[in-house]
């Protein structure tokens, strides 16, 4: 039986199979969502079209579905017009049926006109990519038959699954399911790893629900985004350009007096605002409170210590219950849990004029610090010193 060009080893199919699903992800990630969806990222027309021909051979799929498929994702995250939110359909089903519930979405004609404007419809698009989305697959399946003879069969396989499995499943069902979270964000996104290898950033899906239009998807110190090295890579080359990164919060021990900077800084980095309050506010007086109580009191007080800092909307009835219990016994905490929500409500009305906001904050700032609780008036105080523009006196917030 023929063997193909290669003798078909189990290292030579292994290395042939994870490069080209490697660079399927790479191709994803970087130009499908940092460059396409959220537009973070500049890339050459040569790269660009490099990540183009690797997603026509190896998935089949067209840049302006997949773009727009994902733009709605994040316009309507874990709601029934979410196209695949694990909320919505369960887990199970986003796993296992991702790659369903993508195809679907996709073929919707007011999808892709209202979610994939600035995608490419240029002439190879019209003439190859759009028409015969399925030639890409053949070419890639005639090549590892070439390379391993009937063996390639396997590889190829294993190709295919790629994205169904780890972009599909893994990444819209896993990561919004289980996982850490650095941010709040309004919607159930949780960072699958801290280490963004296998599916190139990828994994630290919490930190792009909070910052969508970021290239770097690493936020914390002892992350890491895969993705982002290669970007760095590219610029170097001259093949890339980044547009936008999370902003870091900066700090100036200076100032003294809320204004609209710091309205702004705060507005802007809104995301390491609100991790800051939950871990020097909320936390704390968490602490205090369970160490004070006893018995079955003590326990609830354990219970709802993620439900404290959880968007409400996601609580199931029992957890909602429970934290309604202890807000209602605990003083302290209630404070802290409406102050966090008042906060909150300030850059909501981000429509009124500038006196207005500045007038909002300076009014929680002054509620805050009359509470009588250490831990949030600390916090009102600091808030002054957020600005959005560094100097010499300036220190970034850890």
């Amino acid at each position: 039986m023929w063997q193909g060009l290669l003798d078909g080893t189990f290292w030579q199919m292994a290395a042939v199979t994870l490069l080209i699903a490697h660079l399927t992800l790479l191709s994803v990630t970087v130009y499908l969502h940092r460059a396409m969806a959220h537009r973070s990222i500049e890339l050459h027309p040569a790269l660009a079209h490099v990540f183009r021909f690797i997603l026509w051979a190896c998935t089949g799929m067209r840049t302006v579905e997949w773009v727009a498929v994902h733009r709605k994702h994040h316009a309507h995250c874990e709601t029934e017009n979410d196209p695949h939110s694990p909320m919505v359909y369960g887990l199970k089903e986003v796993f296992f049926r991702g790659a369903e519930l993508y195809a679907h979405e996709a073929a919707k004609a007011e999808t892709i006109a209202k979610y994939g404007k600035g995608c490419p419809d240029d002439w190879i698009e019209r003439r190859l990519y759009k028409p015969y989305i399925w030639l890409g697959i053949v070419f890639m399946l005639a090549f590892n038959v070439a390379l391993f003879g009937v063996l390639g069969l396997s590889t190829w396989a294993v190709q295919m699954l790629c994205i169904p499995v780890l972009a599909a499943g893994v990444i819209n069902g896993v990561g919004h399911h289980t996982g850490y979270r650095n941010y709040e964000s309004e919607d159930t996104s949780t960072n699958v790893s801290p280490w963004g290898i296998v599916i190139v950033g990828e994994e630290l899906h919490n930190n792009h629900h909070a910052y969508p239009s970021s290239a770097r998807f690493s936020l914390r110190r002892w992350e890491f985004d895969l993705g982002w090295l290669y970007i760095r890579l590219f610029c170097l080359l001259g093949l890339a350009k980044v547009k936008r990164v999370a902003p870091v919060p900066v700090y100036d021990n200076g100032k003294t007096t809320v204004d609209l900077d710091t309205v702004k800084a705060i507005i802007a980095s809104k995301m390491h605002v609100m991790e800051h309050y939950a871990s020097r506010v909320i936390k704390p007086v968490h602490k205090a409170a369970v160490h004070s109580a006893s018995g079955d009191d003590r326990k609830n007080l354990r219970r709802v210590r993620s439900a404290l800092i959880d968007v409400e909307r996601f609580l199931d009835e029992a957890s909602t219950q429970r934290l309604q219990e202890v807000l209602a016994d605990s003083d302290s905490l209630r404070a802290v849990y409406e102050a966090r929500a008042r906060f909150v409500a300030i850059w909501q009305i981000a429509s009124a004029s500038n006196d207005r906001l500045v007038q909002a904050l300076q009014e929680w700032c002054r509620e805050a610090e009359a509470s009588g609780i250490d831990a949030l008036q600390e916090f009102a105080v600091g808030l002054r010193g957020y600005s959005l523009k560094a100097s010499a006196s300036f220190a970034p917030i850890r």
